[in-house]
């Protein structure tokens, strides 16, 4: 993030969205936008965005987007779909954006591809009348990856029934399956069941006829990791045998990349808010009974609220209720609530709604994302962990996990870096855990220190690192995780 002029908020943003201004520049008009039109307008007094085959003049945004008018400059004139992605495909853009929408993309013919290695292709053209050739062509490569995929993977599902129940089985062949990967979903007359595999999913998602006992009903999720299998069971409402288990959705019984899904929300019902620090909460949120939600350690989920007529979304690490001091998961941490650490921000908008939530009422609440992998903890010996301000909240999951599962670490240590005393999350939890477990270690560091404060002070820099990283021994494997405001990360990363 940059810092912003006065008046350029993201509430500032929303208010002149809602003034009736032209914001595309078009008068209300929406037009079919070529590739050579969107090259045109590359500057920062004119720039056009595309994301996902849509067109927006994004001008009007520059001086509110809290990435910096460079960021936003580096895909002006182009499909900027993949530079989204990779920073904040998370944000709801549709919603920001509508007053600004310029008009779609104009698609492109696609000529049939020539030459040796197109063969396949040919002799599937040559019997199609000459219209229908690239619609054909479309199909049958879509129906090509969409059946090597299935087949490679032998992903299938299949169900029935007694009077009173449904079971859905799914067959992964994945050996290694786990709850973590699995993700269902009953509600609003539709079951949504997802199976992660690595950067990819499967999904059986279907609608319509469901009629599943979601609101009285917990769901059962059986799982057998050394074949795969999946069970979801549900109660019916009605004890009435079924013809069909739903109409299939658009997505139903596909196998692609998570990023193409987009997110798929649930809403979950704020039960408790803790003061942590003078200015961070524990907020307890709880998931529907007919929801199966597992979040892994080092992945983290967004947060969705409407404010002002907009939907404004934000990412956040769940945590445990507190650290594990008996090396266990508490008991009660039954996977039926998500705990969220939240720094409540005097000038943060979507923070400041958080807080004014009142208990009982409901929070919008994605399926977990990131890339962080268990088995880079599990191949080392030692670990280190820096952490500041609220970027401890991703280290609470892993403390856990390092000091319950991972037998052959040496050292775990917590570098903790905070303004001052008052900032540090959870410091009486994290210094009785360092008398419960030899291996732990923390070191606090504080930027802007009260005269009484003993320990070290300072910020992030090199001498820093050298004096509290060190290896157990001279050939020992080391992982480093860092988390914190980007300044502090992208210092600590150098």
């Amino acid at each position: 993030q940059v810092p912003l002029k006065p008046g350029r908020s993201l509430m500032d943003w929303i208010r002149l969205t809602k003034s009736g201004k032209d914001l595309a520049g078009l008068k209300g008009k929406l037009i079919e936008v070529t590739e050579d039109e969107l090259a045109k307008h590359n500057k920062k007094e004119d720039c056009w965005i595309c994301i996902r085959g849509f067109v927006y003049n994004v001008t009007p945004y520059m001086e509110y987007h809290p990435g910096g008018e460079d960021e936003l400059m580096k895909a002006a004139g182009t499909d900027g779909t993949d530079l989204f992605d990779q920073v904040h495909r998370w944000v709801n853009y549709e919603s920001m954006l509508k007053e600004c929408l310029v008009g779609r993309m104009a698609v492109k013919p696609i000529a049939a591809p020539k030459g040796e290695g197109c063969c396949i292709y040919s002799v599937f053209l040559q019997q199609i009348p000459e219209d229908k050739t690239i619609l054909c062509m479309r199909t049958f490569i879509k129906s090509i990856y969409f059946f090597s995929s299935l087949c490679f993977l032998f992903y299938s599902y299949d169900w029935f029934q007694t009077d009173s129940l449904i079971t859905i089985v799914i067959y992964t062949k994945q050996k290694d399956m786990n709850a973590e990967l699995v993700i269902v979903d009953c509600q609003d007359k539709r079951l949504r069941g997802e199976i992660i595999v690595d950067d990819h999913s499967y999904l059986v998602e279907v609608g319509r006829y469901c009629n599943f006992a979601c609101e009285t009903f917990s769901l059962l999720v059986n799982i057998a990791e050394k074949v795969g299998k999946v069970e979801i069971i549900l109660k019916k409402k009605d004890n009435i045998h079924w013809k069909m288990l739903g109409q299939p959705l658009e997505h139903h019984n596909t196998f692609i990349k998570c990023k193409d899904r987009g997110l798929f929300y649930r809403k979950c019902k704020l039960v408790s808010k803790m003061e942590v620090t003078h200015d961070t909460k524990l907020f307890c949120l709880m998931l529907p009974k007919s929801t199966h939600l597992r979040v892994p350690t080092g992945q983290h989920v967004y947060l969705k609220q409407i404010i002002a007529g907009t939907e404004v979304v934000k990412p956040y690490t769940p945590v445990l209720p507190f650290l594990p001091l008996d090396f266990k998961e508490p008991s009660h941490y039954d996977g039926a609530h998500i705990y969220l650490m939240i720094k409540i921000y005097s000038c943060g908008l979507f923070t400041q709604a958080l807080d004014d939530l009142q208990i009982g009422t409901y929070i919008s609440v994605s399926n977990p994302e990131g890339n962080f992998k268990k088995s880079q903890v599990q191949t080392s010996e030692d670990l280190f962990l820096l952490a500041a301000g609220t970027g401890f909240t991703p280290m609470v999951k892993l403390l856990n996990f390092a000091l319950t599962e991972v037998s052959c670490l040496r050292i775990v240590k917590l570098i903790f870096f905070n303004k001052t005393d008052d900032d540090i999350l959870w410091r009486n939890q994290l210094e009785e855990l360092v008398l419960k477990d030899e291996r732990f270690e923390v070191q606090f560091i504080l930027s802007q220190p009260t005269k009484d404060w003993v320990g070290k002070q300072g910020k992030i820099s090199s001498s820093l690192l050298s004096e509290f990283v060190k290896r157990s021994r001279k050939d020992s494997k080391v992982l480093i995780c860092i988390c914190g405001p980007t300044p502090f990360a992208e210092q600590g990363v150098q």
